[in-house]
């Protein structure tokens, strides 16, 4: 009985320090947009702003124009998303249980493009694109976007179609269902964790992207929120506060999909590691 509750205390002191040091830089980074300038770089650093201010958030937006960058975001998490779970449902549905041909090979392929790395083919998607002309345009990122959340996506579906009774399809075919009804009506409403939880991977993926959106989209007006906080650094002087409030903000919408869907990103993730 000591030993169990002196692991519970031990347990509840690791998960209070862990949560310290993840919440923190998010803290720190919360105050700081609050503060004036002048007290952004005081010694001793203070806990709560002295002088609260919103100074930093009004330059965000009407300086440095913030809402275009949200607004660019939006759209091309959205469409990204969108075309994942479309596209990636269908895969995943079709690798659990259809008798399609190499299968072990598809999966050891869709396993290896995810852990590939973007950067290593950047330049050659800025000559596919150039010569495309759709350098500075959404679907610039769109579609590269969605290519490299697409294998991930189809793990996870897949693995949950796996835990939908066989039975159903076996059911529905006596009854004149063709596959895509199947699929839709019948598989689909079934794997709403699963979906759940490559939607909203799939969209902190696109919204946070740096890399690419730097390359690909250079005008001003196509610029992304990452790529648009970067570039907020004067020549001469670094505006902490503009930067920590544009964060704040572009975090915001990544905080309240997980607190809405968190159950259901749970359940998919459980699911999938179940059986598969």
């Amino acid at each position: 009985m000591i030993q169990s509750r002196t692991q519970r205390v031990i347990g509840w002191v690791v998960l209070i320090l862990f949560l310290i040091i993840i919440l923190l830089p998010f803290y720190w980074m919360f105050i700081t947009s609050f503060k004036p300038n002048m007290d952004i770089g005081a010694y001793p650093p203070s806990l709560f702003p002295r002088h609260w201010t919103f100074a930093h958030y009004t330059n965000a937006f009407v300086k440095f124009g913030f809402a275009k960058y949200i607004i660019n975001s939006v759209i091309v998490a959205v469409i990204t998303t969108f075309l994942v779970l479309a596209l990636a449902s269908m895969a995943g549905f079709s690798i659990a249980r259809l008798p399609i041909r190499a299968k072990t090979p598809t999966l050891i392929g869709l396993l290896i493009i995810s852990v590939f790395p973007p950067i290593a083919v950047i330049t050659p998607l800025y000559m596919i694109l150039r010569q495309i002309g759709w350098l500075n345009s959404y679907q610039a990122l769109i579609v590269p976007y969605t290519a490299f959340n697409l294998p991930f996506a189809i793990w996870i579906l897949r693995n949950y179609f796996l835990q939908v009774p066989g039975a159903l399809l076996e059911a529905a075919k006596i009854d004149g269902a063709t596959i895509f009804q199947t699929f839709y009506r019948i598989f689909l409403p079934l794997t709403t964790p699963g979906l759940f939880t490559a939607a909203v991977f799939t969209f902190v993926a696109a919204w946070t992207e740096f890399f690419m959106a730097l390359v690909f989209n250079s005008s001003d007006n196509m610029r992304t929120i990452p790529v648009g906080i970067a570039l907020f650094s004067g020549q001469f002087n670094i505006p902490y506060g503009d930067i920590f409030a544009g964060s704040i903000v572009s975090i915001v919408p990544i905080v309240i999909l997980v607190i809405i869907f968190r159950r259901w990103i749970v359940a998919g993730l459980t699911a999938g590691a179940v059986k598969g």
